[in-house]
């Protein structure tokens, strides 16, 4: 059956997708926005695999503003 066959590309994607629904759950900013940015990187490296340059550009960007609030305002974090 094909339904049981999960390509490597296929599996990082869900686990890209599992991650950024767990950073919603987060009650904590920064712990959200570290989660989250996990999920993004697993993305990136789907987007790639894929190739798909919208998801690429999206999660770079996603990662980018993360990365300015957990480095740079960790006052407002």
């Amino acid at each position: 059956m094909e339904y049981f066959s999960t390509s490597p590309t296929e599996l990082i994607g869900y686990a890209a997708s599992i991650g950024v629904l767990l950073s919603f759950f987060m009650k904590e900013i920064r712990r959200l926005r570290v989660v989250n940015s996990i999920g993004c990187l697993l993305f990136v490296i789907y987007g790639f695999l894929l190739p798909s340059i919208p998801v690429i550009l999206t999660n770079i960007a996603i990662l980018g503003v993360n990365f300015y609030y957990l480095i740079f305002r960790k006052d407002k974090v």
